[in-house]
């Protein structure tokens, strides 16, 4: 006979079963529930050890029978151990609804909170498998958790503004930055906590490839940086770099840039729908502008054929700027302003493709440009914008007194 595994529930309902039915035999039984005879006896014996008390069986050709008080006696103990199987399962049943909210431990919690007038707590925790002290502490604490609750809505009210101010693309640091900055006490990892919840993230895309033209017969300036992309003072390394902006249409424009090293400004741009020398010596332009004066400074680029065109490069004796150039192909030469090409492209993209139009492209980058230099937080400045980082600098007593 292959042998059956039968769970404990049914093993109890067997036995029970059968000391419902004085008079009747284990065969009996045993008969009605499809289980071997002596299977069920060995059940009914182990149950008596457990204290539930013996039954003596009727055989069926002569039994003594039982005397009357032990019958009534164990009727009533089967009775009670129905009721309780019987709100056994009931309690399961309505805690299964508390089980697939999420954190198992507050929803059983939260059902015994709601359900204890009815079964009591003691039982509540016995079938749902939780120690009653650990309930208490959790009620006694209700308090505390709404305050903290409270606190972390008016928090992710907070993150929400700001969030949307960067446009969708801060993240947990500039985010904490940005709220420490307004006077709020909070640490990274309560944001990481709030943004989480309320299903917010920085803008993560991956980065768009750069194609570089570069001209083999041009002449070559040596490589002055060499992967140091850091300066003592402002004013005195500078890196440039040209991006392309897609239009819907399949035209493009194209956006060449000019970046401090010591404060990551951006002192000098310049669209065009065009990739010529024109474009990269505009931007030099600007950033002279912006700086007063470029003399004695160093300006790194790649070999694009508009960095190592003769033009640009008597525009830089002209500006007082000497000329600066890493390897051929290598991006990790020039990777301060291929990062900033980065950011650009991921926080005003955000994942389309391209621009409805020239215009919309032209006023996406000057709105960023702008908010880059005077808003837009940087890790490499302790979470300042650039212009914030460069006012830092300036020693207290270069300050204007005030107008008496």
């Amino acid at each position: 006979m292959v042998m059956k595994h039968y769970p404990p529930e049914f093993k109890a309902e067997a036995v029970a079963l059968y000391r419902s039915r004085p008079g009747t035999t284990i065969a009996a039984v045993a008969a009605d529930l499809g289980v071997n005879a002596e299977t069920l006896r060995s059940w009914i014996r182990i149950d008596d050890r457990r204290g539930a008390g013996p039954r003596t069986e009727t055989t069926e050709t002569s039994a003594a029978a039982p005397a009357s008080g032990t019958l009534e006696s164990e009727n009533a103990a089967l009775r009670k151990r129905v009721r309780e199987l019987e709100e056994e399962r009931e309690i399961l049943r309505k805690a299964a609804k508390y089980f697939g909210r999420g954190d198992a431990l507050v929803n059983r919690f939260q059902f015994v909170a709601d359900h204890q007038r009815r079964y009591g707590v003691k039982r509540l925790c016995q079938v749902i498998g939780v120690a009653r002290s650990s309930f208490y502490h959790w009620k006694a604490t209700a308090a505390d958790r709404a305050t903290r609750s409270a606190a972390d809505d008016r928090l992710a009210a907070r993150i929400r503004v700001v969030h949307q101010e960067s446009g969708g693309t801060y993240g947990v640091p500039r985010i904490t930055a940005e709220l420490r900055e307004a006077g709020h006490l909070v640490n990274h990892k309560r944001v990481a906590r709030v943004m989480h919840g309320i299903g917010l993230s920085g803008l993560r895309l991956r980065r768009r490839h750069r194609t570089t033209i570069g001209d083999p017969a041009a002449a070559k300036a040596p490589d002055l940086i060499q992967r140091d992309f850091t300066a003592e003072a402002p004013n005195t390394h500078y890196v440039g770099d040209i991006t392309y902006l897609p239009i819907a249409d399949g035209t493009f424009c194209y956006l060449a840039t000019v970046m401090d090293l010591c404060s990551r400004r951006l002192v000098g741009w310049a669209i065009a729908d065009h990739m010529r020398t024109e474009l990269v010596i505009d931007a030099l332009r600007a950033a002279e502008r912006t700086r007063g004066s470029l003399a004695g400074a160093i300006f790194h680029a790649d070999h694009g054929a508009q960095y190592t065109s003769r033009a640009f490069a008597d525009a830089c004796r002209e500006a007082g700027v000497t000329q600066s150039m890493g390897a051929v192909g290598s991006s990790a030469d020039n990777a301060a302003a291929e990062s900033l090409n980065a950011a650009f492209k991921r926080e005003t993209l955000q994942g389309a493709r391209w621009w409805d139009s020239e215009r919309d492209a032209r006023l996406a980058a000057f709105g960023w440009l702008h908010r880059y230099n005077t808003r837009r937080r940087h890790s490499y400045l302790g979470q300042r914008s650039p212009i914030a980082y460069e006012d830092s600098l300036i020693p207290s007593s270069a300050t204007l007194p005030e107008a008496a």
